[in-house]
């Protein structure tokens, strides 16, 4: 692998808005199939289907990662969540098959990593992991249900 190169795109990463970038050289000039996975830091916005911040817990998505005011109830027990949305159109799955326990559930403590459901689209099962560590505070869609691109999934509070 050019060395140059990928330090050109991590450049390019720093410089820029994008939180993550994604490369995929199959028969490239490059020799082998390469693939290249770069992040810049734990959260992203909705579009890129991570977690993206907001203060309080009122139901429905957020736009983007911007914060929303909590509503007049939950002002004495706002608290910081991620929300996690979709990185694409698929179906929701909770658990790895239909007899076996969730990945996670509403009170469960994840870690960086971890897997929270499975998105099935055109028959490939897509695992959805989660970018920060927390408490699972709530899980936004029923178990096989479909869901679209940017949809809310869970909302985890930091650690």
């Amino acid at each position: 692998m050019d060395m140059d190169w990928l330090r050109g795109l991590i450049k390019l990463v720093e410089e820029s808005g994008v939180d993550a970038l994604d490369i995929e050289l199959v028969g490239s000039e490059l020799g082998d199939p390469t693939r290249v996975r770069i992040r810049k830091s734990p959260r992203a916005t909705a579009a890129a289907g991570v977690a993206a911040p907001i203060v309080g817990s009122a139901p429905g998505p957020q736009a983007g990662a911007s914060p929303s005011a909590p509503a007049a109830s939950d002002t004495a027990s706002s608290e910081l969540l991620f929300e996690v949305f979709s990185p694409m159109v698929g179906t929701f799955y909770r658990a790895s098959a239909v007899d076996a326990d969730p990945f996670v559930s509403v009170g469960d403590r994840v870690e960086v990593g971890q897997t929270l459901c499975i998105l099935e689209a055109m028959k490939l099962m897509n695992e959805l992991q989660s970018d920060i560590a927390g408490v699972v505070r709530e899980v936004a869609v029923e178990n096989a249900e479909p869901v679209e691109f940017g949809e809310l999934l869970f909302r985890i509070e930091p650690n």
